[in-house]
């Protein structure tokens, strides 16, 4: 297995995972990005949207897809907006090896924190997550504005 930055021809592996990642959120219906849009924020934004893969035997089985936020209180901050595992290959290191390899991206850049966001009710991922310093707020809650 090897973690590396994503390349434009990863993006329909990248896509996949995305709607597979959807599905087990049971919010399948919700996606409308398509592999076009992950192309166009990837090659038109390589300084703000960021995406590895982890890949084994030719075949794309994890991404972390991370963009810039700017804290006012922090700086430059890193979100990671999704960590992505084919559902064959959780539990093998991929999960690991990815945002391993975010923490060394956003150490290297100087970026004051990563933030993201796990579903309460996805136990595994919330495990996986505890094996690392984090900290947990349970005080904000999550606003969204869809203007699609």
């Amino acid at each position: 297995m090897v973690v590396r930055k994503a390349g434009l021809e990863d993006i329909p592996s990248i896509h996949k995972l995305i709607f597979e990642l959807a599905q087990f959120e049971k919010a399948s219906n919700e996606v409308v990005t398509t592999p076009e849009t992950l192309h166009q924020a990837l090659e038109e934004r390589p300084n703000w949207v960021f995406a590895w893969v982890c890949e084994d035997k030719n075949e794309i089985i994890g991404t972390a897809i991370c963009y810039l936020r700017y804290s006012t209180w922090k700086g430059i901050t890193l979100y990671l907006e999704d960590l992505v595992v084919t559902q064959s290959k959780r539990r093998t290191g991929v999960g690991s090896k990815l945002l391993n390899e975010v923490i060394r991206f956003a150490k290297q850049e100087k970026y004051k924190r990563i933030s993201w966001q796990v579903l309460d009710w996805n136990v595994n991922a919330i495990e996986f997550y505890n094996r690392y310093p984090i900290i947990k707020d349970n005080e904000w809650i999550n606003i969204h504005l869809d203007l699609i």
